[in-house]
């Protein structure tokens, strides 16, 4: 049982280790009820702890204890105590050996934390997973060396992995195998990792940039192998990318991947032995869309990159995270740009960023990306300690420059190779590597919170000035925030839709209370704003280049800080900005605005009332059409034209808006979308059929940009209303179905035959039965089309998701199925889980109550959408909080909440 009112864990009470340990010596003896793990530590006290009577305190949780023995002999009772959560030694020597054996039982684990059985035997230990195997000081600034055996009927489980490098089998008297690995690098607790399984390995090498050979390994069951070829191909491409952009090379002899289904998280990056959920790894045409190859690429290069920036360098304490998460995301974001389109990827990335991350700052569990204090470390693996952590890296890349941040990340890891640090040691390297001052800029780090600038711009007869106005909300905990170091990248376009900043230009000038310099290779410049408020004076000659009132100003390019603006900017300017900038992240985000303000518009059209969507915007619309037709076969164009032409999604949306009108941008989406299919039904047709994909399928470039391009087409076309228009949808969607080569087309055809009025309801069950009869036998496809009907906006969606919840392919404990369902079906389909009747919150409710005694770390997820409440109107308000405030009275009965469930309710219904 749960303690009544869990206690907060504070980065201001981070004391260092009274001992650390050397050697970790582990032996896993695996039978069919149970676990029995014996643990060998040589122990130090810590020159640097505080001398203490010789008091060593261990963590443990639901372990029975058989044994403990120091130097060699029995203790005896006085001479330790045990805790629900802890064990406690009194007066250890300064050096010694202490030897532990507990029993654990792997089956009995659904929270899927420490060692649990999902058909193999395997591992999550991150955050605080080890202590659910030992008694062990489960924390990241103990480093230690680990050798681990694993006994097991190698007729049952003839795959034993760990950690390192094999170093030995033995087989036993009981005739099982005992098989030994050891790890030479030290490591904290959190990435040790542990297999056991019957399980087909997909096998390569890779030979690094000094001449070293690496065995590469894919390990997963014998059903699933088949799929494993992509992400091998990207484990390889991210190896040699680390070793060109970081200068990282590989350490061990040895790099496996093992693909678990029942997994709480994407993937982990344990030392030499990542463990994936199945839906990062595995990839076919057949089984993967477009986006899942996308996602395997870079959760595969995610992982691999942290044998660096995570496992030779790891975190001091979680406080810590973002040192290792953000910098990775960082270098994911990198490698999937270089792979694939810069501007592609960080459009994506800034969308995700902004209608999730955006949306966590304005919430109650906003935090800053090193927080202050938790109580639940689980719950802080969140979009601001991983993409706004990037973010934050990535405006240091873009105030040293790329050069002076390659010498900033090589002396951060030459310094701290084989420590624990933080977030100050990384930013100080950087310092050091470059001469620049990041003194101000450190505020990013302890200032939560989603930084916005107003921006206002006066015309003069030689010129503009721009004042701007930086500021940032009041978060939990933290009401009156000092300004931060803001790196603004900015563009000027005349006329005639050329850029007039970049290299020699004597009849222009901006000046300011702020540092402006240029931007490398590129025309635009950057503006350190330091201030609360700057003001900067564009002055020039407009013989060229037009007047000032003619002139754009493209603001924040490249998206080069994470912030909010508010840039009052006339129609004609934002078309002119959409149709010219040569910024593409620029380009597009004026295409968004563009949407926004004529949904705008279409919300408060009422009958009766004058068209509510402009000539202008379906011109540009058509312009767009057009030129995506002209346009050259390639794939980042295609892949441009495919993010501008899509309507923003209604989770962005909702964050644009002080209350949140559930109805009423469903229905102006609605309306616009089924507006532009009907007006321009023969050009959305026109571009479906130019961007029909020929030859094999293959993932990414130009079929892929083709796939976007056409789904955009196909969805548009399947708003119209028109009866004809309809019949014409049918049809491509049938069509569709039948002779698709890959699950892209075959999801995009089920989505718009569910949510289209195209299909009868009795034809829309027999193509579910159909796709579900011949895709049963593999779960990932499964699963996106128990997505593509949880997410359906249609209505009756509760009831379909109640009647999935009781098909054979649903699995409570599998968090992937709960994600799909569950998870999909409450953050995704707005209109339906936001009823008014209050349904939808009653069902979620109901739905963690059950989770939280099994899995806890998701039950607390799906919790998201609840925690918004104060961003409805007063009768969805009173709904969500008396659902949170239901379960949170739970904590006062005999079944308590999960630290994870009752710190996400307690902190939502905070004052």
């Amino acid at each position: 049982m749960h303690e009544a009112h869990p206690s907060a864990t504070k980065l201001e009470e981070y004391r260092v280790p009274a001992y650390l340990v050397d050697e970790t010596h582990l032996s896993f003896d695996l039978s069919p009820e149970y676990t029995d793990v014996s643990s060998r530590l040589l122990l130090r006290r810590n020159p640097d702890g505080m001398r203490s009577a010789g008091h060593l305190r261990l963590d443990g949780q639901t372990l029975e204890l058989l044994s403990i023995e120091l130097d060699g002999r029995p203790i005896s009772d006085n001479e330790y105590q045990l805790g629900d959560e802890c064990l406690e030694l009194f007066n250890v020597p300064d050096r010694c050996e202490l030897t532990l054996c507990t029993r654990i039982y792997p089956e009995q684990n659904t929270a899927l934390e420490g060692l649990y059985k999902s058909g193999m035997y395997c591992t999550q230990c991150e955050a605080e997973g080890f202590r659910k195997i030992t008694y062990y000081p489960d924390r990241p600034d103990v480093l230690s060396k680990f050798t681990t055996t694993i006994i097991a009927n190698d007729s049952d489980y003839p795959i034993l992995l760990s950690n390192g490098n094999r170093v030995g089998e033995e087989r036993q008297a009981d005739g099982r195998l005992a098989v030994t690995w050891h790890d030479p690098f030290p490591k904290p607790s959190y990435l040790f990792a542990l297999v056991a399984g019957d399980l087909a390995v997909l096998e390569d090498k890779y030979t690094t940039g000094s001449g070293r050979a690496i065995d590469l390994r894919i390990y997963s069951e014998s059903h699933n192998i088949a799929h494993c070829a992509y992400a091998m191909d990207a484990l390889k491409r991210s190896m040699r990318w680390d070793e060109g952009a970081f200068g990282r090379e590989y350490d061990l002899d040895s790099f496996m991947i093992v693909a678990v289904d029942d997994f709480n998280m994407g993937a982990m990056e344990n030392k030499g032995l990542n463990i994936f959920n199945t839906s990062c790894v595995l990839a076919s045409p057949d089984t993967a869309t477009d986006a899942a190859y996308e996602r395997v690429e870079a959760v595969v290069a995610h992982e691999y990159f942290h044998n660096w920036s995570g496992n030779r360098v790891t975190c001091r304490d979680w406080f810590q995270l973002s040192l290792k998460e953000g910098f990775t995301v960082f270098r994911d974001a990198q490698f999937s740009a270089d792979m694939n389109s810069q501007t592609v990827k960080r459009i994506e990335d800034v969308n995700f960023l902004r209608t999730v991350q955006f949306a966590e700052d304005a919430g109650p569990m906003a935090h800053p990306i090193r927080p202050d204090s938790y109580i639940e470390i689980s719950n802080f693996y969140t979009t601001t300690i991983y993409e706004k952590g990037a973010e934050v890296v990535r405006m240091i890349h873009t105030l040293l420059g790329a050069e002076n941040f390659r010498s900033g990340s090589d002396l951060y890891f030459q310094r701290h190779d084989g420590c624990a640090v933080t977030t100050e040691d990384f930013v100080l390297a950087m310092e050091d590597a470059s001469g620049v001052d990041l003194t101000q800029f450190r505020r990013w780090y302890s200032q939560a919170g989603t930084p916005h600038l107003s921006v206002k711009k006066q015309q003069a007869r030689d010129g503009v000035t721009l004042l701007i106005r930086q500021s940032c909300p009041d978060t939990p905990g933290q009401a009156a925030k000092l300004p931060f170091h803001i790196p603004l990248k900015m563009g000027l376009i005349g006329k005639n839709g050329k850029d007039m900043l970049g290299g020699s230009n004597p009849k222009l000038n901006i000046s300011g209370n702020a540092t402006i310099e240029d931007v490398v290779g590129s025309s635009s410049c950057l503006v350190h704003l330091k201030e609360q408020e700057t003001r900067l004076q564009i002055s020039f000659q407009g013989e060229q280049t037009g007047e000032p009132d003619e002139i754009a100003v493209s603001l924040l390019r490249s998206f080069s800080a994470p912030l909010t603006v508010d840039f009052e900017r006339t129609s004609s300017e934002l078309y002119f900005l959409a149709a010219h900038d040569t910024d593409g992240f620029a380009r597009w985000d004026a295409m968004v605005q563009v949407f926004c303000n004529q949904l705008a518009t279409v919300r408060e059209h009422t009958a009766g009332d004058a068209e509510p969507i402009t000539a202008e915007f379906e011109q540009l619309i058509g312009h767009l059409i057009e030129t995506s037709l002209k346009a050259a076969d390639d794939g980042e164009q295609k892949a441009m034209f495919a993010s501008m032409l899509v309507v923003p999604g209604e989770s962005y949306l909702h964050e644009q808006m002080p209350i949140i009108d559930v109805e009423g941008i469903a229905r102006a989406r609605e309306t616009l979308r089924a507006r532009l299919g009907m007006l321009m039904f023969e050009e959305w047709q026109a571009l479906y059929s130019i961007n029909q994909s020929d030859g094999v399928y293959t993932p990414g470039g130009v079929q892929s940009a083709r796939r976007g391009l056409k789904a955009v087409a196909l969805g548009y076309m399947s708003m119209s209303e028109d009866p004809m228009h309809k019949r014409i949808v049918h049809s491509l969607v049938q069509e569709l179905m039948d002779n698709a080569d890959n699950l892209t087309d075959r999801m995009l055809a089920l989505r718009i035959a569910l949510g289209s009025e195209a299909f009868a309801e009795s034809e829309l069950q027999q193509l579910l039965s159909e796709f579900y009869q011949r895709w049963k036998g593999f779960k990932l496809v499964v699963d996106q089309w128990v997505l593509a009907q949880a997410t359906c906006p249609m209505g009756q969606a509760l009831k379909r998701v109640e009647v999935l919840e009781r098909h054979e392919a649903f699995d409570v404990k599998n968090p992937n199925s709960v994600r799909m369902l569950y998870g999909a079906f409450c953050s995704q389909n707005h209109r339906n889980f936001h009823q008014l009747d209050g349904s939808g919150y009653r069902f979620l409710s109901e739905r963690v109550k059950r989770l939280d005694a099994l899995n806890p770390q998701i039950a607390a997820r799906l919790l998201t959408p609840l925690t918004r409440w104060r961003r409805f109107d007063i009768t969805r308000q009173g709904l969500m909080k008396t659902v949170l405030t239901d379960l949170l009275e739970q904590n006062a009965g005999s079944k308590n909440l999960s630290k994870d469930v009752y710190e996400i309710i307690s902190k939502s219904l905070a004052d």
